[in-house]
């Protein structure tokens, strides 16, 4: 069990494991010192380690990740999670968020007709709101009924999840990307 910060195309991001899979990831904070100082914070009880130090299974992780930020359409499904400690609607969510392709949005409304109600929505946002596993559950690919982006608690907030969209080649609405790549 640990964490580690590495560099992607969007900046440092975190990434704690343990033996039942993924603990949590961390989305860039303004600079490295700032991801790592919330790793830190996040996970207490696990210690740093350096890319020599990686478990294989973390290592493959990183990869997946940093090829997707790097605009390799990655679904990253092969990344185990430890949903342990997750409420149980926070997992059927994110299990809906993982199987949107890359390049691909939906709504928070369809998940929530996926989850059998559309009264749902606003609990679909605020599950994704949660996600300690981003971007492997990827709530960025998450939009507001409109296509606007809504919230998105990473660093950089909207412009974070749009620019995300834009490294996918995602087109909410058709429109271009802010975001030339």
């Amino acid at each position: 069990m640990a964490w580690t910060v590495f560099p992607t195309a969007i900046g440092f991001v975190g990434l704690a494991w343990g033996e039942a899979g993924l603990l949590g990831a961390q989305l860039p904070e303004a600079d490295e010192a700032g991801t790592r100082a919330r790793m830190a914070r996040r996970f207490p009880a696990l210690v740093e380690v350096g890319p020599a130090d990686l478990a294989a299974a973390a290592a493959q992780a990183i990869g997946g990740i940093t090829a997707l930020l790097a605009g390799e359409p990655r679904d990253l499904l092969e990344i185990a999670l430890d949903l342990r400690g997750v409420p149980d609607f926070n997992r059927r969510v994110y299990a809906l968020a993982r199987r949107i392709p890359p390049g691909r949005t939906r709504s928070y409304g369809e998940l929530a007709l996926d989850l059998g109600d559309k009264g749902l929505a606003r609990a679909v946002g605020q599950a994704l709101g949660h996600n300690p596993f981003a971007p492997v559950v990827p709530c960025h690919r998450v939009l507001g009924a409109d296509g606007r982006p809504g919230g998105f608690s990473a660093h950089g907030a909207a412009l974070t999840k749009l620019r995300m969209l834009a490294i996918e080649g995602a087109r909410p609405q058709g429109t271009a990307s802010l975001f030339p790549f």
